[in-house]
């Protein structure tokens, strides 16, 4: 049987996962499953350049992201959950590929100067924070993966990814392959209230935790048309936040192209439109919620456990072969 290629994912446990990370993400990390040697990285110092004076915010989210992909369907006999700060050699790694990388390229990483951008930092940017495109080729590559799922905004660090692997082959001896980067086909969901980002720095999600009440008022408040005041009055759907979750969630698409059509020429109102939505959503997310309910943590921090000393074992052979190539391998 010819070796399944690998792949590396995860999230940064600063909160429970959302539906933008449901249908980004989680659903294609289900599908490919079967297909693939799946890694799931709990990124906790990932999480930590950021949260650095709020460390419990990290720890006491690491078991509930991994509770939030296994209720989606992550089945923990094909799929690997790792915990970042729990494999030494990813640390390792970071810190000899420090090494091949200037200041002023991690400064060009169209992802880093976004996320500097909107966290508001200028040159009192944490060294953690500029530097962790690095930490996450380390990440990749501690653990040979093939290929990394993620949107498109994460290109820009698949790329630097496969410079540095590329400058530590030319330099030391090849040891590391190239990673293809897969792009997810499903258009980013905007918060509830319109922001063109689901966050959960920003609060405007709706969780895979929520209950049908949570999931009844967020619908309730989610951003429309601040214009369309009465319901004869025509509607605008482009910009619509419960037109773009409805394209994306509601399998009667027929149906939907009926109402887009009926909104912008007047006639359907807000609340009947959400209404729909809170049925779609529910109809979505109670088997989830449902299957997270019935997970027990004790048994979820087991396979939690079990995964890490798994791939402790994959990056132990890395930085062997890493060690090797640099002459480092004393003794």
């Amino acid at each position: 049987m010819p070796k399944r290629k690998r792949i590396l994912t995860g999230d940064r446990p600063t909160g429970r996962l959302h539906i933008g990370h449901y249908v980004g993400s989680l659903i294609s990390r289900v599908a490919m499953q079967d297909e693939y040697e799946q890694y799931i990285l709990i990124a906790d110092i990932q999480a930590l350049t950021d949260n650095a004076d709020n460390p419990d915010k990290v720890s006491s989210n690491v078991l509930e992201v991994a509770m939030d992909n296994l209720a989606a369907g992550i089945d923990s006999t094909k799929s690997t959950f790792v915990v970042q700060s729990m494999v030494s050699e990813i640390a390792e790694l970071t810190v000899l590929f420090l090494n091949l990388v200037t200041v002023a390229r991690l400064e060009r990483n169209p992802t880093v100067k976004d996320e500097m951008r909107q966290k508001g930092y200028g040159s009192n940017v944490p060294a953690g924070f500029l530097t962790y495109p690095v930490s996450q080729a380390a990440d990749i590559l501690v653990f040979r993966a093939d290929t990394v799922p993620a949107g498109d905004d994460q290109k820009p660090m698949v790329e630097q990814t496969n410079e540095i692997g590329t400058k530590f082959n030319n330099t030391y001896g090849d040891v590391f392959s190239y990673v293809t980067h897969v792009a997810s086909i499903t258009p980013r969901l905007p918060g509830i209230d319109g922001n063109t980002k689901m966050s959960k720095s920003l609060n405007n999600g709706i969780y895979l935790a929520d209950t049908s009440e949570t999931i009844r008022d967020k619908v309730m408040r989610m951003y429309t048309d601040p214009a369309h005041i009465h319901v004869d009055g025509p509607g605008n759907v482009e910009g619509n936040t419960v037109f773009a979750y409805l394209d994306v969630f509601d399998t009667n698409k027929e149906e939907v192209e009926e109402l887009k059509t009926l909104y912008r020429r007047g006639g359907l109102g807000d609340v009947e439109i959400k209404i729909r939505l809170i049925h779609v959503l529910e109809k979505v997310l109670a088997p989830i919620r449902e299957r997270r309910e019935a997970l027990n943590k004790n048994d979820v921090r087991e396979i939690v456990h079990e995964g890490t000393l798994k791939a402790q074992k994959e990056a132990t052979a890395t930085m062997t072969a890493v060690r090797e190539a640099m002459g480092i391998n004393y003794f």
